[in-house]
């Protein structure tokens, strides 16, 4: 099940997809009572996709990234990866949703992207144990964790060269239909160029035991989400590109880069 959050004119609502994402004009969406994080019913006709907003398909309290989870972009950042990944967070303003613009602040540095797998917590929890993490998890989504590389050298931590507004585009919605052990590609374009082409197979911590580490550290709300780290291949992005992360199986997130005056 495809879940995603919408406005139409001035109202905000949740919703479920159905049609083939390889054939946009068949998407409809329809409207469901309430939030997805507790049993649901749809609650209206379904409408043409085109005809929505799609929105960040949640508002977390929390965005908790995870570094260096993929050897290959270790390597790539000049190291290697550490017995156990380290963890950071992104304030929730950081997020924007599918077309948003990713904003690029006066005198910022190298701005990279970063494709990642996004992991959407379905309800409150804490210390999951690894083999209950799929009790916890409501589904996938695309991430691109935006970085500016000159404030991540320059500051020593991450917080403020990942954490600008905008720099967490998610969407363009939910993947309820995806096991934590699933093998996913996920991939990353630049103006139709392919700049990230890896897959979750090659995590070297998986979303079960990504759950139970994060869970472990911090009572998780529903809507929260854990980015699960970004395969080799990150590179610039400037104004006037257009940025496309692409997971397997979940969808396609598009973002363009503009610059804030």
């Amino acid at each position: 099940m495809r879940i995603a959050r919408f406005s139409r004119g001035d109202a905000v609502s949740f919703g479920v997809v159905n049609g083939e994402a390889a054939q946009p004009a068949s998407l409809t969406i329809t409207p469901i009572a309430g939030h997805p994080f507790a049993p649901f019913q749809l609650a209206g006709e379904p409408v043409p996709l085109s005809d929505v907003r799609l929105l960040a398909p949640v508002l977390p309290s929390k965005v908790v990234g995870v570094g260096k989870n993929y050897a290959d972009h270790a390597r790539e950042m000049g190291g290697e990866a550490p017995a156990e990944p380290p963890i950071f967070l992104k304030p929730s303003t950081a997020v924007a949703g599918p077309r948003d613009a990713i904003v690029l602040p006066p005198g910022h540095g190298e701005v990279h992207h970063e494709a990642e797998l996004a992991v959407v917590i379905g309800r409150l929890c804490r210390e999951v144990p690894r083999e209950r993490a799929a009790d916890v998890i409501l589904g996938y989504t695309c991430a691109n964790d935006v970085t500016d590389r000159d404030l991540q050298k320059k500051d020593g931590q991450w917080a403020r060269a990942k954490g600008f507004d905008t720099f967490c585009p998610l969407g363009p919605w939910i993947e309820t239909d995806v096991a934590p052990d699933d093998d996913r590609a996920v991939g990353c374009t630049v103006n139709g160029e392919t700049r990230q082409d890896g897959r979750t197979s090659d995590l070297l911590m998986g979303v079960a035991d990504l759950v139970a580490l994060v869970s472990a550290a911090f009572t998780l709300l529903p809507g929260d989400v854990i980015l699960t780290g970004t395969p080799a291949g990150v590179g610039p992005i400037v104004p006037g590109d257009d940025v496309a992360v692409t997971i397997e199986g979940v969808g396609t997130l598009s973002s363009r880069v503009v610059a804030r005056d």
